[in-house]
């Protein structure tokens, strides 16, 4: 096992100095991160890595780079290369650590992402996440951009494939689409913070990009969506691509999420090819009666079908 102490009392004082002293083996390499701020940007492009920190609170990967920043090639550096922590590989696990993009609303410097998830059997087990706008990203991209350098970043030419990500007692903060890609993801007991932008819609939670032949999108099981925004004014998706898929078992919704439940980002296409589905709700935010006409509340046997172990898979560890 590797240490990381930011007090000089480890083998490194600095993730990614960890990170590059085992970036030419592909052996299975646990990383402990004691407590401390760690202000720096982490990218991770090897597999098997595990990530284990002292205490969520206490550790804390942070920066603050956003879309509307130049890039030094003089373009901005738009969405896909605003994040503070970047993993790119299979097998990757990070436990108790907290990551931020500390660069502010989306309003002000455009998307700013937190953590940027792409690789298959990738897990986050009691981790904190911070951001504004696209906080956390769960990659791979959409098929297709709309518009040419749309997705400028690491991963713009990397094979678009069906992958694999579970988020466990996670705790994620954020404004528009905070959370948005094209994984299946599965969100166990984790909370989601909208944050008011005195906006008719403040937040967004989620922006599914699912692929047509994926099954499975994303799916939160008792979850808690909740956040500082006034009453009514917080959806709980809008497809970023027409095949969208998020589902919401067992879940609490504070008042602040809209009565129609769902927003079709002005895609009336896609009313015939989302899947947003809900089972179970509680709170005063769950109004099955005035739900969108393109959503669906499940059936006991319909919601059975989104265990974690069918959505990710009998193999996923």
């Amino acid at each position: 096992m590797i240490t990381v102490d930011i007090n000089n009392q480890g083998d490194f004082t600095s993730v990614n100095k960890a990170i590059d002293s085992i970036k030419n083996s592909n052996d299975e390499v646990t990383i402990f991160i004691k407590n401390g701020v760690y202000k720096e940007r982490v990218e991770i492009f090897r597999d098997n890595v595990t990530l284990i920190g002292e205490s969520k609170d206490g550790v804390i990967i942070t920066d603050s780079q956003y879309a509307l920043e130049m890039h030094e090639d003089g373009n901005k550096k738009g969405t896909f290369r605003s994040y503070t922590f970047l993993v790119v590989a299979n097998n990757f696990h990070a436990y108790n650590i907290t990551f931020k993009n500390e660069s502010g609303f989306g309003k002000n410097v455009g998307q700013a992402i937190a953590v940027y998830a792409e690789g298959d059997k990738l897990s986050f087990k009691n981790c904190a996440m911070y951001g504004h706008q696209d906080t956390l990203y769960t990659g791979p991209l959409p098929k297709a951009e709309k518009e040419t350098g749309g997705f400028r970043g690491p991963t713009e030419k990397a094979e678009r494939r069906i992958v694999h990500q579970l988020y466990e007692d996670c705790y994620i903060e954020g404004e528009v689409d905070f959370i948005f890609g094209s994984a299946v993801c599965y969100f166990k007991n984790c909370t989601l913070f909208a944050l008011d932008r005195g906006m008719e819609i403040n937040s967004y939670y989620t922006a599914p990009s699912t692929y047509e032949e994926s099954e499975f999108g994303y799916v939160f099981d008792n979850c808690i969506l909740t956040g500082n925004c006034p009453k009514a004014t917080v959806s709980l998706s809008r497809p970023w691509r027409n095949y969208a898929k998020a589902v919401f078992l067992n879940c609490y919704y504070s008042d602040q999420v809209i009565p129609e439940g769902f927003s079709d980002w002005n895609k009336p296409e896609a009313h015939e090819t989302v899947n947003y589905y809900e089972y179970n709700g509680k709170g005063p935010g769950f109004t099955p009666s005035m739900r969108a006409s393109f959503s669906k509340i499940l059936t006991k046997e319909e919601a059975s079908r989104y265990s974690m172990e069918r959505v990710l898979g009998p193999d996923f560890k």
